[in-house]
C-alpha cells in the first residue's frame, strides 16, 4: 500500500448542504463557460455579417436571458461570478473576467 492510500481517511465526512451547493458551482461554472462562447460566437457571426436584423435581436434576447438565469441560480446559493471562475494554475482562469 503506497503513502498516499494510507493517508487517505477510512471515511469521508460530506456535508449535504456542501456536496450540493459545490455540485451546483460546477454546474454553473459549465454553464458559464458555455454562454461565453456562445456570446464570443454571436459577436463574431454578427460582425461577419451573417445574420439578419431579427436573428440578431433573439440571439441577444436569448443570451440574456441565460445570463439572468445563470445569475438567479447564483444567487440561490450565494455564488458569486468570482465563484465559479475556476483557477486552472498555470493556465490561469477557466473564464473571461
Amino acid at each position: 500500500m503506497t503513502d498516499h492510500v494510507r493517508s487517505l481517511p477510512q471515511r469521508i465526512e460530506t456535508d449535504p448542504e456542501t456536496v450540493e451547493r459545490e455540485l451546483f458551482r460546477l454546474v454553473l461554472t459549465i454553464i458559464e463557460l458555455i454562454r461565453q462562447l456562445m456570446e464570443r460566437q454571436a459577436v463574431r457571426r454578427i460582425d461577419d455579417g451573417g445574420l439578419a436584423p431579427e436573428q440578431i435581436e433573439q440571439l441577444g434576447l436569448g443570451l440574456m436571458h441565460l445570463d439572468e438565469a445563470v445569475t438567479t441560480l447564483r444567487d440561490r446559493y450565494d455564488l458569486t461570478p468570482q465563484d465559479l471562475n475556476l483557477d486552472l494554475g498555470p493556465l490561469g482562469t477557466l473564464l473571461d473576467p
